[in-house]
């Protein structure tokens, strides 16, 4: 079992004992980023054939009465425009940014910054994570954070994660502060 998939059913199995809690996830970030390859890690699905996502896809997991909905949306600029109709009843915003694609920094924090400034996302919980670290060019996620200017968010919780979707390496970490920060406040 990968890195991913045991955070994932790490974050389950600390919610044991709830009744038929649902926690609404939005995954966000440009294309390419590794949404899509992040959702299916923790899916325990196969990561080799990923394609853009044309729209969004969702995945639900359920156990002990705790339903995880994860919605995954394209990043694709035309596709953009459309995120604020996702984002009512968040309880979690995930944006995952590509740590090696320096170019599209100051993208990525542009369209991150209007995401935090949107009515529907006010004082929602934010976990970052910064994706691909596996390659030689990543960015580390301290670094990312400064040029995001994260510590500027004083309303509402947010963590910076480094990781690899691919490995899986950094994602439990990721979805322990979901579980630690976020679920548990829930309750």
């Amino acid at each position: 079992m990968g890195e991913a998939q045991k955070g994932l059913l790490s974050v389950i199995e600390k919610l044991k004992g709830t009744t038929e809690q649902e926690v609404r996830i939005v995954l966000l970030g440009l294309d390419n980023a590794g949404k899509t390859t992040l959702l299916k890690g923790l899916a325990s699905e196969d990561v080799n054939t990923i394609t853009p996502t044309q729209g969004f896809n969702i995945k639900s997991v359920a156990s002990h009465g705790m339903k995880l909905n994860v919605w995954d949306i394209g990043g694709q600029r035309k596709i953009r425009p459309f995120w604020k109709k996702y984002l009512e009843n968040t309880d979690l915003l995930i944006y995952v940014i590509d740590s090696a694609d320096k170019k599209r920094f100051e993208e990525t924090g542009l369209e991150l910054s209007e995401l935090i400034d949107e009515d529907n996302l006010k004082g929602v919980p934010v976990l970052i994570f910064a994706n691909k670290q596996d390659l030689a060019t990543a960015s580390p996620a301290s670094e990312i954070a400064e040029g995001l200017n994260l510590h500027t968010y004083r309303d509402r919780e947010w963590q910076i994660q480094a990781c690899s979707a691919v490995s899986g390496e950094g994602v439990q970490d990721g979805m322990n502060w979901i579980c630690n920060n976020i679920v548990n406040k829930k309750k």
